[in-house]
């Protein structure tokens, strides 16, 4: 109870921010999350958010779905759980795996729609006793450090985007699914969306690489040559300095900008049971450094964003 009160007192100042790599992410203590928040510790927050990419919570066992949803309301209009797939929860998307299954996929979360999300929020509900982390890549820092001719390559670069492979629900051994929805839950409608390989950041300017394994190809370059290019990059981006690793404990809460970032759930927990859940707040259309808008090839997020609240 002294504790409680003591999160319920807590400033802006008080807010603890501890870099923990020296490109990529922050533990952020002093603060239980909760939708009663003062807006200056809101913007602390944020502004850590924006600074490390991805920055760590722990010891917030107190959230529940409501909660968990609460907070992140905060931070902006919320998207639905998933743009393919009915979770039985508005905002909320539960992922769960008992056969060491995960997002063993580098991806920056739901490239394929054009409004691509600003911030995922996730909650570690149910942790396996080993194995389990989640990486994150920078990929802001990995577009600053590529030499002159990449730069010079990847800024008139676009590809297309889409969710007919979705990491979410692939076994890359068994091709199975998980207990709630198979692979063709996820890719029941078809989404692809044309994006620019590096945008420009709405919020702090940074240019950044827009990759991961939703990419189906380039323009302007055959499949051999579009995977060559895609492996050139994404390696580039996961380089291991680029990249921070956590162990989740129960009760952690991992939030990243997913503007400038990739991730990776590893699949190393054998049978052990694992259940995260994900609410994501909506995002804009990426913007090219010569100022083009990402286009839509097929599919219509509008069911997956309330624009209306976007540019209310």
């Amino acid at each position: 109870m002294t504790l409680q009160l003591e999160y319920e007192e807590t400033t802006a100042d008080a807010v603890r921010v501890q870099q923990l790599g020296g490109r990529i992410g922050a533990q952020i203590d002093g603060v239980r999350l909760g939708d009663d928040l003062d807006d200056a510790v809101i913007e602390r927050i944020r502004a850590a958010l924006l600074r490390h990419k991805v920055v760590f919570f722990r010891g917030q066992q107190h959230l529940d779905d409501a909660g968990h949803r609460a907070f992140a309301e905060r931070l902006g209009p919320l998207t639905t759980a998933h743009p393919t797939v009915n979770t039985g929860n508005a905002h909320v998307l539960t992922l769960t795996a008992n056969k060491g299954m995960a997002a063993n996929a580098w991806h920056t979360d739901v490239t394929f729609v054009d409004r691509v999300p600003a911030i995922s929020v996730l909650r570690g509900v149910t942790i396996p006793p080993y194995g389990g982390n989640t990486v994150w890549a920078n990929t802001a820092a990995a577009y600053d450090r590529l030499p002159a001719p990449l730069k010079a390559l990847v800024e008139s670069l676009w590809a297309v985007h889409t969710n007919s492979y979705d990491y979410a629900q692939r076994d890359e051994e068994n091709e199975q699914p998980d207990a709630n929805f198979t692979r063709d839950d996820f890719a029941s409608k078809i989404f692809e969306t044309r994006h620019p390989v590096v945008r420009v950041h709405p919020e702090t300017g940074e240019r950044t690489l827009v990759l991961g394994n939703f990419v189906k190809g380039f323009d302007g370059l055959n499949d051999s040559e579009s995977v060559a290019v895609f492996k050139l990059l994404q390696d580039r981006v996961t380089r291991l300095e680029n990249t921070i690793r956590w162990t989740w404990k129960p009760g952690d809460v991992a939030m990243w900008d997913n503007r400038a970032t990739q991730h990776y759930a590893v699949a190393d927990f054998d049978t052990e049971p694992r259940e995260m859940r994900r609410i994501t707040v909506a995002g804009d259309v990426p913007v090219s450094i010569d100022g083009r808008r990402s286009e839509v090839i097929s599919g219509d997020s509008g069911g997956y964003v309330d624009i209306d609240k976007l540019i209310s």
